[in-house]
């Protein structure tokens, strides 16, 4: 099976694909369940059950958190995690859910939303959400899993082994970086073409650039934001941030280059960089799976420096110059 680019690299937000991305996506399909069924106008109360990994770990990933977001009808790739931060804050305060951002329901978070050491069958991610009606009888009922990257399954899909992914039939489909190359060689085409043809298979050539562009832009956006946040990251560990320190360290050390940092300037920017967008993750801010958010400040870094080293002017020699972003760069 054949994943597309746009299901390997997903906008969403921190700290974790599986544990945060996931479910909120799970919680988001339930309330839209709902709505297509008809049965918005009739929720008095909805129950939200971790389970396994997703309980274990669910207050440090912030999966409570992203459950309650997706149940209010925030979806991941479209959030403004600021915004999403207070309106979970006030559903916690005020014992009141719009669910669906529609139907407003009383919500006891205490109550209605369980964190259970023990695993589900099917995999160790699993929530299972119940809406209730008047007499408390459900109304609708469904487990999800989160498999992974931020893909989910429910209890059918899983059940009948999918992945999460749409299984499309493309033109050049390949299993390993070995058939990929081979087809290259055999077609005529850089990776970047065969990958290109092969999405067309989902969706016009002109659809595909225009969400790796936004894709581009929150990855640039992303590591702008990392650089200039400071403070204690979430979490209960204080951990600080170090990315805004040392972007001004390597700033200020690279206005009187020399011939040691020359050498050595490229790395350091590019792991700014990668913690940059590694710290905004943990932050819950917003970030693309690549492809998850563990991995999310891989290529954010290398692309971020190559795209600042091609804009430096042509004049510019090869120095630490050409690995600081210019005000116009986030």
């Amino acid at each position: 099976m054949t994943i597309s680019a746009l299901d390997l690299f997903k906008i969403g937000v921190g700290p974790s694909s599986s544990h945060t991305v996931g479910p909120m996506r799970a919680a988001w399909t339930f309330a839209e369940q709902l709505r297509a069924a008809g049965w918005l106008g009739a929720v008095q109360r909805v129950q939200v059950r971790l389970y396994g990994s997703l309980s274990a770990t669910g207050i440090g990933h912030g999966t409570d958190r992203a459950t309650v977001a997706g149940l209010l009808g925030e979806q991941p790739d479209r959030v403004d995690p600021d915004a999403m931060a207070q309106a979970v804050d006030a559903v916690r305060l005020d014992g009141r859910l719009r669910l669906a951002g529609e139907r407003e329901i009383a919500f006891d978070w205490s109550r209605d939303l369980q964190l259970l050491p023990v695993n589900l069958p099917r995999h160790p991610n699993a929530l299972r959400l119940t809406a209730h009606g008047d007499d408390g009888a459900v109304l609708y009922e469904n487990t999800y899993y989160s498999v992974g990257g931020g893909f989910i399954v429910d209890e059918a899909q899983a059940a009948a082994g999918g992945s999460g992914a749409d299984d499309v039939a493309v033109a050049l489909p390949y299993a390993s970086g070995e058939q990929l190359l081979a087809l290259c060689r055999q077609h005529g085409l850089r990776v970047a073409d065969l990958v290109l043809r092969n999405e067309r298979a989902w969706r016009p050539d002109a659809e595909t650039r225009s969400a790796l562009l936004a894709i581009w832009q929150v990855m640039k956006g992303c590591v702008a934001r990392g650089l200039k946040c400071e403070g204690v990251l979430p979490g209960g560990l204080e951990v600080p941030r170090r990315a805004q320190a040392m972007h001004a360290r390597l700033n200020a050390r690279d206005s009187r280059p020399n011939l040691i940092t020359q050498t050595f300037s490229a790395m350091d920017w590019v792991n700014l960089y990668a913690l940059a967008v590694n710290e905004e993750n943990a932050a819950g801010g917003r970030v693309v799976t690549a492809p998850t958010n563990g991995a999310a400040g891989i290529i954010p870094r290398c692309c971020t420096t190559s795209w600042t080293s091609s804009v430096a002017p042509a004049t510019t020699t090869w120095s630490t110059s050409c690995w600081r972003p210019p005000p116009s760069a986030c």
